[in-house]
């Protein structure tokens, strides 16, 4: 299983990158996963979208569709974009600690 380790932490992830145990996700996690999408610093706009995501997914067992998350946290795609410049599915996602998403977000 392939690793990924920063600030003398390591995480199990898939081959793409993604946290493999959604369940040991915190804050510090997703700082450490940022250095990976081209976020130098999580503000409160990304956590309020990566908040939503967690919350989404630990309801329903999916991402949302991107439509929803845009409606749901008042940013258009343009600034999710901004927020996560890898996009809602690779970025966002991968930073809420989330697996990878399959034809959602």
């Amino acid at each position: 299983m392939p690793m990924f380790e920063v600030n003398g932490r390591s995480y199990d992830v898939d081959e793409d990158g993604f946290l493999q145990d959604p369940t040991i996700w915190n804050l510090e996690v997703a700082k450490d996963f940022s250095t990976t999408e081209g976020v130098s610093e999580l503000t409160e706009d990304h956590i309020k979208v990566i908040q939503y995501l967690r919350n989404y997914y630990l309801e329903f067992g999916i991402a949302p569709m991107v439509r929803k998350l845009c409606k749901e946290t008042g940013f258009k795609l343009n600034q999710i974009y901004e927020l996560f410049p890898s996009g809602p599915a690779k970025g966002a996602c991968k930073l809420a600690g989330l697996p990878k998403p399959t034809g959602c977000v």
